[in-house]
């Protein structure tokens, strides 16, 4: 069983590959980026794709950073020793 999960994994992993490449064959014109200043990029559609792709990954990384410095520094500061609170019983019984 252990094996057929890796060989599925493995053909998802080529399956994939196979349709980026067969995307990448099919939008292999020229495209051009104008940009401020009267900067001009031209390279392969595929090529401005992926960027654009990149660059959200990094925005979407950089924007979680301070939630996980945060989580983090909340988990250093609880240490694994201290035992849970238990509740503590009312101070008033029910009436």
């Amino acid at each position: 069983m252990k094996n057929l999960t890796r060989y599925i994994g493995l053909a998802a992993k080529i399956l994939v590959f196979l349709l980026v490449l067969g995307f990448a064959l099919k939008n292999s014109q020229t495209a051009v980026f104008y940009s401020y200043l009267g900067y001009v990029w031209q390279a392969p559609l595929i090529v401005m794709l992926g960027l654009a792709f990149v660059l959200g990954v990094l925005t979407g990384v950089l924007a979680l950073l301070p939630t996980l410095f945060r989580l983090r520094r909340e988990a250093a500061r609880k240490t694994p020793d201290e035992p849970a609170a238990a509740p503590q019983p009312p101070a008033h019984p029910p009436v």
